[in-house]
């Protein structure tokens, strides 16, 4: 119980510390914050594949690789998590493939070559990625008709996987989905991925959109709920089908089914329940 309690306390005065580092911080710029795969680290520098991040990072990041190098400085803290408990670390004890999120705080408008020189202010290793929402994917592919803007993009959806193409049973191809601050937008060139703007999308090209959503969502609702990952000429995903008449019929009768094997299983429970009852009768 001792040792339970001295664990909370830990983690509680690690949290205050981070905070107040935060706070303090805070008076010399705004918080920029990266996300991704660490690909190197070492005493001087971290690298990550960035996958994600803030509005201001992601801004910081147009034009540029997925794959971006953050100084180590004296006052970088590392801190490492484990089962929602985090402990002060070394960037010895990052491993290659971890999942970590970079923070540091600088202007607003600072360039991505400032923020990297100036170094890192945390990095939080939470060793794998786990999916940061526990909410299934929905995954629709298509087309666009030119640039996009005012947090929506014009979808004339092709494909997607099985999720995606349950919400699509007797809808228009033509749809349109929502993204955020927190969206990150990728145009692949060869192997090569670069971030960019919602208003760089060309007509014609070729669009992933990554949603996470409750399992059973509408279409309504997915469309309503930000994407987290929209794909520019993006390798085909596994998983994924084109939509077709016959894609949507099969949709359709996995729906039915699934549909009547709720109904059966109703059926069974209230028989259970009825049968008891007799029986204490």
């Amino acid at each position: 119980m001792k040792h339970r309690a001295f664990s909370i306390l830990a983690a509680a005065l690690l949290a205050a510390a981070a905070l107040a580092a935060t706070a303090s911080a805070a008076g010399k710029g705004i918080a920029y914050q990266f996300r991704g795969e660490l690909t190197a680290a070492s005493s001087n520098s971290v690298s990550l594949q960035v996958e994600g991040g803030n509005h201001a990072a992601l801004k910081a990041l147009l034009g540029q690789s997925q794959d971006q190098t953050f100084a180590v400085t004296s006052s970088t803290e590392v801190l490492m998590w484990s089962h929602g408990v985090p402990t002060v670390g070394n960037t010895g004890d990052l491993k290659v493939g971890d999942w970590v999120q970079i923070t540091l705080h600088d202007q607003r408008g600072s360039s991505l070559a400032d923020l990297e020189a100036k170094g890192a202010g945390i990095v939080a290793d939470r060793e794998t990625k786990g999916n940061p929402s526990p909410l299934p994917l929905y995954l629709y592919v298509g087309q666009v008709a030119g640039p996009q803007a005012n947090d929506q993009i014009a979808l004339n959806v092709t494909g997607g996987n099985r999720r995606a193409l349950k919400t699509m049973i007797d809808q228009s191809s033509a749809q349109t989905f929502t993204y955020g601050d927190s969206t990150i937008f990728l145009l692949w060139q060869g192997k090569v991925p670069t971030v960019i703007d919602p208003s760089q999308l060309k007509a014609g090209d070729r669009i992933t959109i990554r949603v996470r959503a409750k399992a059973g969502s509408t279409l309504a609702q997915v469309e309503s709920t930000p994407a987290v990952h929209v794909g520019d000429h993006e390798p085909a995903a596994a998983g994924t089908v084109a939509l077709t008449a016959s894609t949507n019929q099969q949709a359709q009768t996995h729906a039915t089914k699934a549909q009547k094997v709720k109904a059966l299983r109703a059926k069974v429970a209230k028989l259970r329940r009825e049968l008891r009852k007799a029986k204490h009768h």
